[in-house]
């Protein structure tokens, strides 16, 4: 059965690390938001297998058609099956300039809840991806995990191939990043997994250069804790569901400086 494909321009806000995927080599979880400021997520896209003239980067803009819904069995709300061989790229990333304006034009009109009411809007409608402003960042745990690939992921890296790209490194992440934040209406804090792609590659930079793990990931945990968190920005957690569940992991994080704050006129007379 053909499926109508709409081309649909879509600012790119939400990147997560690569992960091995039997069908796609590897995938990236990718969503952004449409001229209509409506959340979309686009999978499946083997990024990094991208022919390079497609290959998008953050708050971009790009055309591309997609299905009116997900693929297989993914009826979230926000997800679309996109077509890789439509994409284009639709000028230059938006500027962080003049305090993030450009990019605070499309995030700031967005709804902004709180982690309980996203996961009541995903029990009654499928609303699986939206914007968390927490009111207090309390820390960024760490948990190791294994260096190495499961032995099936491992030999879907290793693959060769008789036609198309072959496989590429991809390195595994041997900790688990973790927000523990508070909402205006938390009875108590949340946690949830920060998968954002910058996290990982920061990880691996930081590992080169102080050569050690262990180093790297404090080094980590105090950028994204003390730095993106910090009390001159306005951070957000652009935050989304673990398929099929209703369970919320931060996909990416919006750390514009803060808007000064004016003090009160005072009255004339």
């Amino acid at each position: 059965m053909n499926i109508e494909k709409q081309p649909t321009e879509v600012l790119i806000t939400v990147m997560t690390y690569p992960l091995p995927s039997k069908g796609y080599q590897e995938l990236v979880c990718t969503a952004g938001i449409t001229k209509q400021s409506e959340w979309v997520r686009l999978y499946p896209i083997n990024y990094r297998y991208l022919p390079e003239e497609k290959k998008f980067h953050k708050y971009q803009w790009i055309r591309v058609s997609l299905e009116p819904r997900g693929i297989a069995q993914d009826n979230r709300k926000e997800s679309r099956k996109p077509d890789l061989n439509s994409i284009e790229i639709v000028g230059d990333p938006l500027s962080t300039k003049n305090r993030w304006e450009a990019r605070r034009k499309w995030i700031d009109t967005l709804p902004h809840l709180t982690l309980d009411q996203y996961k009541e809007r995903f029990a009654e409608d499928k609303t699986s991806l939206g914007i968390v402003r927490p009111t207090r960042v309390l820390d960024m745990t760490i948990e190791k995990q294994s260096s190495v690939w499961k032995p099936e992921w491992e030999a879907v890296l290793n693959q060769l191939r008789m036609f198309g790209d072959q496989p590429k490194k991809l390195a595994k992440i041997p900790y688990k990043f973790s927000y523990v934040f508070e909402c205006e209406d938390s009875r108590k804090p949340h946690r949830a997994m920060c998968e954002d792609w910058e996290l990982g590659v920061l990880f691996l930079k930081e590992v080169e250069r102080l050569g050690s793990e262990e180093k790297a990931a404090e080094s980590v945990r105090h950028k994204f804790l003390n730095d993106i968190c910090a009390d001159d920005k306005d951070t957000r957690f652009f935050m989304g569901t673990v398929f099929p569940y209703n369970a919320w992991v931060v996909l990416d994080v919006f750390y514009p400086p803060k808007e000064p704050s004016h003090p009160q006129q005072r009255p004339l007379f």
